[in-house]
């Protein structure tokens, strides 16, 4: 009779649907439980087993990581002007992770131990006095990406996994006036963004697409479709731009929730824009098809917008099941 061997036996995970149920059994100290005696050749079959189980979690990729998340994205118009607004925000809302963009200020001017006392994990692309995109998360992150890797200057791209989910906060460029340089620009780089989701994004992935994207959809998403026609945010070339990084795989989680119009995400400070509610819909999340199937809940904080030297524009928050 071969010697008996005590074993004692890490507990798998619960696993439904290639989702892992609990913070513990992914990050905390393994549950051990006291087993049977194993005779050597069981202790074997068993080690087999256990092997091959750690094979398939590893072969299922982050993707497999999938939690409840609180996901935001606001354009905040200079991080460093709305300081005070951004933390009182977050503190009553406590997103798990929040995009921002036109952040306006240099990677080393970042308020990040702000945002460190709160929490976050800052993930920044900067620059000075334009542009600017950052990501605040609760959770750590991997796989960071800044901009598509052409050489553009301009910092309005910035991409992270986070728990399994691949988060981009992307600031569109504006255009200006349709038929100028930076119309042309606009379009271009809205052309760029296909291609690099084309080499470097997957569909059947979780992917968010969140940021400003200087672009209403439709003339639902515009006060007076009739002033704005064929002008610069509307324009018939701009949607058929936002059409084409939509038919990579991504929807709109905003309309899965509601089909009302009169629901926007900026007001232009000029002319009581606000308080009249002339605006233009504008900041949304652009999700894959894995990650919009569990997409609970997306509203656009009109009250961020509201009292004493706001942003132009509302976050926009959107909750997702596990």
């Amino acid at each position: 009779m071969p010697a008996r061997t005590q074993m004692r036996h890490y507990l798998l995970p619960e696993v439904k649907t290639g989702v892992i149920t609990s913070d513990e059994e992914l990050h905390g100290e393994p549950q051990w439980q006291e087993g049977p005696s194993l005779s050597s050749a069981r202790l074997g079959r068993h080690a087999r087993l256990i092997s091959r189980c750690s094979l398939w979690f590893r072969s299922l990729g982050p993707s497999v990581i999938c939690r409840r998340m609180k996901l935001a994205t606001w354009n905040v118009n200079s991080v460093r002007a709305r300081l005070p607004r951004v933390i009182d925000w977050l503190t009553k809302n406590a997103p798990d992770v929040v995009c921002l963009q036109e952040t306006k200020v240099e990677d080393t001017a970042f308020p990040h131990d702000e945002f460190r006392a709160l929490g976050y994990q800052t993930t920044i692309f900067g620059q000075r006095t334009y542009n600017g995109v950052a990501i605040l998360s609760r959770a750590p992150v991997t796989d960071v990406v800044f901009g598509f890797g052409d050489n553009d200057p301009e910092a309005r791209y910035l991409v992270a996994r986070v728990e399994g989910i691949r988060v981009a906060s992307a600031y569109v460029p504006n255009g200006k006036a349709v038929g100028t340089d930076k119309f042309a620009y606009k379009l271009d780089w809205l052309a760029r963004w296909r291609r690099w989701l084309d080499a470097h994004a997957r569909p059947d992935e979780p992917l968010a697409l969140c940021g400003d994207y200087n672009i209403a959809p439709e003339d639902r998403d515009v006060h007076d479709p009739v002033a704005w026609k064929d002008q610069v945010l509307c324009h018939p070339d701009e949607r058929a731009a936002l059409g084409v990084i939509k038919a990579f795989g991504v929807h709109d989680v905003f309309r899965n929730h509601t089909q009302d119009a009169g629901l926007y995400s900026w007001w232009d400070y000029r002319q009581l824009g606000f308080p009249k509610n002339r605006g233009l819909r504008i900041d949304y999340m652009l999700c894959s098809q894995p990650l919009a199937s569990r997409c609970t809940s997306v509203r656009i904080d009109r009250e961020a917008r509201k009292g004493k030297e706001p942003s132009d524009h509302a976050p926009v928050v959107a909750e997702f099941s596990a």
